[in-house]
């Protein structure tokens, strides 16, 4: 059996494990480092100057095609853009991004089935919408950046009810850690060994540690949002490609016409692919990654299957994380002289 390395070298090893497992902010030095970036010092003037630049480049995309409607969905889509680059690099959410993403595509053996079951289902709700004139008339007269505009409506909405409903999910995570969960929860990471000791010996049990800090709980809440988002990218990226290229097969311009009336304004080079057609599908697209997002979260059978395998990781990284904070009480108190853990750990 070979020797253990010291225990050090076990933390360090673990805070890796923590980064390489998309929960940067379980480490001290992973929060102190999102609080020096959450600053107004620092995100003020940022702000300022991309909404500021922003703003401009929609006023000259407004002028240019006389749709006024440009300029606030630029700089709506700038700003959003401008605060992900901003968590991904000076937040240090890039490990959260890596994982969830990785995570998903990584089993899509399990996320395949889910999206089939959901899918056929939204198709056949939404096929009606898509032969329906009202909404040709409605979607293709549209503007593009009213068309955009609406777009960043449903994901607005989607992202709140996510931000609403999620931390149910985290709630119940910490709720269920126990001393058999936590030795399952570390088995085969640096701190596999510890955990045995921990659990074993009569000092103050590592369980007590399940409940998180806020930043901790942010970790594993914006986890589950970049999990369930890109889920939900699929979705509406499926949903697209299938109106487009059912479109094509049925959709002959003529009908288009009468619907929209106004003759409809074709892709070059590619017959039968009209703007109209690409409007709807966007449409219809948005607005199925709202439904699918509602209705993956309150159902109970889609939500079990979308959360199963990621809430175990989370309770994995639970278990982790408190034998982590009582390895580190017990290592201050001993440089303290005091005979009882009391710091919190928790930085």
């Amino acid at each position: 059996m070979h020797p253990l390395p010291p225990e050090s070298a076990r933390l360090d090893a673990t805070e890796r494990w923590f980064a390489t497992h998309g929960l940067p902010y379980f480490v001290a030095s992973g929060r102190a480092r999102a609080r020096r970036a959450l600053r107004p010092a620092r995100v003020v003037p940022r702000l300022v100057l991309v909404v500021a630049a922003a703003a401009l480049v929609g006023v000259a995309l407004a002028w240019l095609g006389s749709d006024n409607a440009l300029a606030p969905a630029t700089v709506l889509t700038a700003a959003g853009a401008a605060v992900a680059t901003y968590a991904v690099v000076a937040l240090g959410a890039r490990p959260m991004v890596t994982w969830a993403v990785g995570r998903t595509f990584g089993s899509l053996r399990q996320l395949l089935p889910t999206v089939t079951r959901a899918l056929p289902l939204l198709l056949v709700f939404v096929t009606f919408l898509f032969i329906n004139a009202e909404v040709w008339q409605m979607a293709a007269s549209l503007p593009t950046g009213f068309l955009w505009l609406t777009v960043l409506l449903f994901g607005a909405m989607a992202v709140a009810f996510l931000l609403v409903r999620l931390p149910e999910e985290v709630d119940r995570v910490d709720d269920h850690v126990d001393e058999a969960l936590l030795l399952q929860a570390c088995r085969g990471t640096p701190l596999e060994a510890d955990a045995q000791r921990l659990v074993e010996d009569d000092g103050p049990p590592p369980t007590r540690h399940t409940e998180l800090t806020r930043f901790e709980r942010w970790n594993l809440l914006l986890v589950l949002l970049v999990v369930q988002g890109v889920q939900v990218l699929v979705v509406a990226a499926t949903v697209f490609a299938f109106f487009v290229l059912f479109g094509v097969l049925t959709m002959r311009p003529e009908v288009a016409e009468a619907w929209t009336a106004d003759p409809v304004t074709s892709v070059p080079g590619l017959p039968g692919l009209s703007a109209e057609l690409l409007a709807v599908s966007v449409f219809l697209a948005a607005f199925s990654g709202l439904y699918f997002t509602v209705v993956a979260v309150t159902d109970d059978t889609f939500r079990g299957q979308f959360f199963s395998g990621v809430l175990g990781e989370l309770e994995r990284a639970i278990g982790v994380r408190a034998v982590y904070v009582e390895l580190l009480e017990r290592r201050e108190a001993e440089r303290a002289g005091a005979p009882d853990p009391g710091l919190d750990g928790q930085g």
